[in-house]
């Protein structure tokens, strides 16, 4: 660690905000191992051919790169609408630097001091960090037992909190579970303000499971995040979006920071959209996974949330971190999150998976 020579001093002699005193900063181990299955990252990467579409692409971009890029990302926009479908034009559309930051954004514009935001929890850890760093009051309501949002309670919370920002996850990372419509409709038409629903993981639900998109036109206060690092397999180029009616989107650029998508991200998001069957490709194949696994954990003995995500939450461990430490001392990491008692595990290829479930059961006591 560099010294300026100033010993001893620390972030507690900055002129930090008091409600970001003590409390640590958000993060998923980054090790190399065998086995890596705790970033929910599609483990597919992109083929030969894709590779090098997006390097001419890069390289376009790079001729006029002495240029701001386009401020509005209107062509990536109109792609992404495309992509989506449900009527959705490129007005409806926005991008950001991963959905983290459309989040943000949205909390920039509908959130701050004296507004509130509310969840269900347990959830995705960054809707009250995001929250925190907006100053905005962070309101938690509890799922149910069996991590469903009961709407009947999430209704009366709505109203007697009267929140600015709600935030529905489907499905719900760290959990898998999807909302019903019913469910989505009944908090929109109780809510003041806008309802968020997080889709980040929406490629991979279950045939025949709803998107909140197709309820976009009924009400205007509805907000569909998605992402491309999941299913598209697109992590490291960091673009998230949303879809909402145009006035959200007008909303979200009194925020939003001068050129914040550069021109490489714009040209190479661009490309991965022309790509999009090859890139998907492997979702059934991740699905199939996935479901192979709910069965195969809970055939030795463990509980298993239903998922219709690429990830599994399976307990239940009176000392979880034990397990957790010795799945990652046998070269399997995973994550260590959501409620006491359980841990989620990242589908991968085959033979992660084959890794994983051999390590578990020595890990338990099980093999």
């Amino acid at each position: 660690m560099s010294d300026f020579g100033h010993t001893g001093f620390s972030i507690d002699d900055l002129p930090l905000r008091d409600d970001l005193r003590g409390q640590a900063p958000y993060g998923a181990p980054q090790l190399t191992v065998k086995a890596v299955l705790n970033t929910n990252e599609n483990p597919y990467p992109p083929s030969p051919e894709l590779v090098e579409a997006i390097g001419r692409a890069a390289a376009e971009a790079a001729v006029g790169l002495n240029r701001y890029p386009d401020r509005e990302a209107t062509a990536l926009r109109q792609a992404l609408a495309d992509y989506l479908g449900y009527g959705v034009d490129a007005a409806n559309v926005w991008a950001a630097n991963g959905s983290n930051e459309i989040l943000q954004q949205i909390l920039q514009a509908f959130g701050g001091p004296g507004h509130k935001a509310l969840g269900f929890e347990p959830s995705y850890s960054m809707h009250p960090i995001i929250a925190r760093g907006t100053a905005t009051e962070w309101v938690s309501v509890p799922r149910t037992a069996d991590f469903d949002v009961d709407a009947d309670a999430a209704v009366a919370a709505v109203k007697e909190h009267e929140p600015s920002v709600v935030f529905l996850t489907s499905p719900n990372n760290p959990t898998g579970t999807a909302l019903p419509l019913a469910t989505v409709e009944a908090i929109a038409a109780a809510a003041p303000g806008v309802v968020v629903v997080d889709e980040a993981y929406a490629e991979f639900r279950r045939e025949g499971t709803p998107s909140a998109l197709s309820l976009l036109r009924t009400y205007p206060n509805v907000i569909v995040s998605r992402t491309m690092s999941k299913a598209f397999a697109m992590a490291g180029v960091r673009l998230g979006y949303l879809a909402a009616h145009p006035a959200v989107v007008d909303a979200l650029q009194l925020v939003r920071l001068p050129y914040h998508l550069s021109t490489v991200t714009q040209a190479v998001a661009l490309t991965a959209l022309r790509y999009a069957d090859e890139l998907l490709s492997a979702v059934a194949t991740l699905r199939a996974e996935r479901d192979a696994l709910v069965d195969w954990l809970r055939a030795h003995g463990f509980e298993v949330a239903d998922s219709d995500a690429n990830f599994v939450l399976f307990g239940r461990f009176p000392d979880r971190s034990a397990v957790f430490q010795h799945l990652l001392d046998q070269g399997v990491l995973i994550r260590e999150v959501g409620p006491p008692e359980w841990l989620r595990v990242t589908v991968g290829t085959p033979e992660e998976m084959a890794i994983f479930r051999e390590a578990l059961l020595t890990a338990t006591g099980r093999a």
